[in-house]
């Protein structure tokens, strides 16, 4: 796969950011060269490999799931302008 600067310019209009056409040469170059490197990737032979999710083998540490409310209320509305118990209080805004 290969990106031009057409590609690199509508990328960056789809994320909102101002790309002059010499940020998009650069860009263009750096994104090949990235997408290069990812390509690489589907060279390496994964048959019969395991997935995991740390290079030393242990077990996941698992909690009950249960609902709570966090314990930390009082730490989240402790810097809000105006508070009701641990409840946020706010201008009405609908009639």
């Amino acid at each position: 796969m290969s990106v031009d600067q057409t590609t690199v310019k509508r990328v960056a209009r789809l994320a909102r950011i101002t790309v002059t056409d010499e940020d998009a040469a650069r860009m263009e170059g750096e994104l090949n060269t990235i997408l290069g490197f990812v390509e690489q990737l589907s060279e390496v032979d994964v048959d019969g490999v395991e997935p995991m999710t740390s290079v030393m083998p242990m077990t996941i540490k698992m909690r009950r799931d249960q609902v709570t409310d966090g314990a930390k209320a009082d730490d989240i509305v402790a810097n809000a302008p105006e508070t009701t118990g641990s409840f946020f209080l706010v201008p009405k805004v609908v009639e």
